[in-house]
């Protein structure tokens, strides 16, 4: 590195170095601890203005109080959280910040998956959702303790949750591996609950699913998912909603799509035809003139708007039917018919629209 190097390069030059010769990842090296350390004491001179230009006057001489240890100050380091984090948190390094660990954890969340008829994800519906999960023991109400007694102090840690020891000129702190970060050990475990503050239970949970739902719906049920440890609080149950198709309709958002087949004489005459819906029959009109393919909506037949007002359109598309077989009369009427009609047989160009729909079904 050069004389007038950068703050930047200095600290891109120690972030390098630290994480090259950290202690963690080279145990049982003296040769690495030590360089290790003397990155660490350069660092704590250069980043500080007024010592790097006690240095570059002085040399060693000039900071020898900060390069023996005496005058360290781990605030320089602060930037370095996330080299120090990846093994025990910048605050342990230092003997800063360590806090015993609450008792009391939050339960995790818990997923169970629905099946809904099409009709039911539609209009909503009401069902039931059968959940195994751990909840607060009532014996010792989520302690985990016997009854009259209480979690004792940890004597591996003296109740701090954390044990120290010396590495270098760094005081480490670890979570205690007896109590796990609590301070606090049970020697009398509860019968019941064996000392987790937990029992597991079967429970049936009542979902009411909304109008409008779709597939892949996740529906989050606040407070019904794992009971906490030691008397914390419960997380949430999430619900998530399978619907199965539909045997005529397709839903795309709120609209509904299906297609009704309509004889050569409705499409050229015009009609009124009947077409379900998932609310009953509706009349639909088809003008005169109808040509096969032609797409006509029904306002207000789709599925609602999900925990909203108001509803989808159903489409549909009618597509003319060509007899298969004519019998001797149908055949001398289409004949005749057929002379009075006289179509120009040109090629026709492909809209955008026509080729991509050929392309996606």
């Amino acid at each position: 590195m050069t004389r007038g190097a950068s703050e930047q390069e200095i600290k891109s030059a120690y972030r390098k170095l630290a994480l090259q010769f950290h202690p963690d990842r080279n145990p049982n090296n003296p040769d690495a601890e030590e360089k290790f350390k003397e990155a660490s004491e350069a660092y704590a001179i250069l980043a500080d203005g007024e010592k790097r230009s006690m240095y570059d006057r002085f040399g060693h001489a000039g900071v020898g109080a900060t390069a023996g240890g005496g005058g360290f100050d781990a605030s320089v380091f602060q930037d370095f959280g996330d080299i120090f984090g990846e093994f025990f948190g910048f605050g342990d390094v230092f003997g800063q910040g360590s806090r015993r660990r609450s008792r009391t954890q939050r339960g995790a969340d818990l997923r169970e998956d629905v099946n809904l008829a099409f009709e039911e994800a539609v209009f909503g519906t009401e069902t039931t959702v059968t959940v195994r999960r751990h909840e607060t023991c009532e014996d010792c109400r989520g302690s985990g303790a016997a009854s009259g007694k209480t979690p004792v102090t940890c004597r591996s840690c003296a109740g701090r949750g954390q044990v120290r020891y010396q590495q270098g000129f760094f005081s480490i702190a670890r979570t205690c591996p007896t109590c796990q970060g609590t301070g606090s050990v049970i020697t009398d475990p509860c019968p019941k609950c064996k000392g987790e503050g937990r029992v597991l239970r079967q429970r049936t949970v009542d979902a009411k699913v909304p109008a409008g739902v779709e597939d892949g719906t996740r529906i989050r049920f606040s407070g019904l998912g794992e009971g906490g440890l030691h008397g914390g609080p419960a997380g949430d149950l999430y619900v998530v909603l399978h619907v199965k198709e539909h045997p005529f309709f397709e839903r795309e958002g709120n609209d509904l799509h299906c297609v009704i087949p309509i004889s050569f004489g409705q499409a050229a005459l015009g009609a009124e035809i009947a077409v379900p819906t998932l609310e009953g029959e509706q009349m639909l009109k088809v003008p005169e003139g109808t040509q096969s393919g032609t797409t006509l909506r029904i306002r207000g037949k789709g599925v609602p708007v999900l925990n909203s007002r108001g509803k989808g359109d159903l489409f549909v598309e009618v597509r003319v039917q060509t007899p298969g077989k004519l019998n001797k009369r149908q055949r001398e009427l289409l004949q005749e018919l057929e002379g009075t009609i006289r179509v120009e047989n040109k090629p026709q160009r492909r809209t955008l629209l026509g080729k991509v729909k050929d392309i996606f079904g």
